[in-house]
């Protein structure tokens, strides 16, 4: 079953305009989620603001937004202000511009929204949107007001719908360089690089959403499904001590040596599905 809509809205084009749905391309709604819980009483425990230095709780109505402009110094702004510098409508991705769609360097991606016609009298625009973008291998670029926050997005078509992304901006995307040019530039060794390659080969597999599992998920499920059962006497185990000589890497050991014994591991047969 299709989930609610999260935002309705318009598309629009310079004149063509559709209404149009956003909802999350991704759902976290089956995840482990825990509440904060007074052990004594049982009871979830609120949050409430409190002033830092007086240590008494502040009244909703006194809670406001500062900027730092020094060590305990901030600049209030009022309601007013924030809005001064927001979009004008909140309900309406106006593509401003198209760039080439394999442009966009993936750190820039954030969040993935499904974007569908709202109605069938929309429909047709959408889909002329859609198909002029898909042939001229472009994407998108618009702002759009989502959770109170002005976000840059992409729009990119995908199968019979498009793909909202939300993306950083830049200042929230650190330069590379400041990271990569320290690593030396050289060639590996041609017969280590012949090693690894075969290596990447063995393992090499169809893409399946298999793959993507959440094991500490499914040992949480385990745990709490084995707290709701009742509880039986058992014998208490001895814990097991640590191996001093377990199986951890040995730094002394050379890269061709760990190479020869990684090539002669068989990996794992993996099931997979065809996506």
């Amino acid at each position: 079953m299709a989930s609610r809509a999260y935002w309705k809205g318009y598309l629009k084009l310079l004149l063509v305009t559709c209404a149009v749905t956003l909802t999350p391309a991704t759902t976290e709604g089956d995840k482990v989620r825990f509440h904060t819980i007074n052990r004594k009483s049982g009871e979830r425990i609120r949050t409430r603001y409190a002033d830092s230095v007086s240590g008494k709780l502040v009244d909703d109505d006194d809670v406001a937004k500062g900027y730092a402009k020094g060590e305990d110094d901030y600049l209030i702004l009022e309601d007013e202000d924030l809005d001064a510098v927001q979009l004008e409508s909140t309900r309406t991705i106006d593509i401003a511009e198209f760039v080439p769609e394999d442009t966009i360097e993936w750190v820039y991606y954030d969040s993935p929204y499904f974007v569908v016609p709202d109605d069938e009298v929309g429909e047709e625009a959408f889909v002329v949107i859609r198909e002029a973008m898909a042939a001229s291998g472009v994407v998108g670029i618009a702002r759009l007001v989502l959770g109170n926050r002005e976000r840059a997005v992409m729009l990119q078509p995908w199968d019979r719908g498009i793909i909202l992304w939300t993306l950083r901006f830049g200042d929230e995307v650190r330069d590379e360089d400041e990271y990569f040019d320290p690593i030396d530039d050289h060639k590996p060794d041609a017969k280590m690089l012949g090693m690894v390659e075969k290596i990447i080969s063995g393992r090499t597999t169809t893409w399946s959403d298999d793959l993507m599992r959440d094991p500490v998920q499914d040992r949480l499920l385990e745990i709490i499904k084995s707290k709701q059962k009742p509880k039986r006497a058992s014998k208490a185990k001895a814990p097991v001590e640590a191996d001093d000589e377990g199986d951890a890497p040995n730094n002394v050991i050379d890269l061709m040596s760990a190479l020869k014994k990684s090539l002669e591991a068989k990996p794992a047969a993996k099931k997979t599905k065809g996506r």
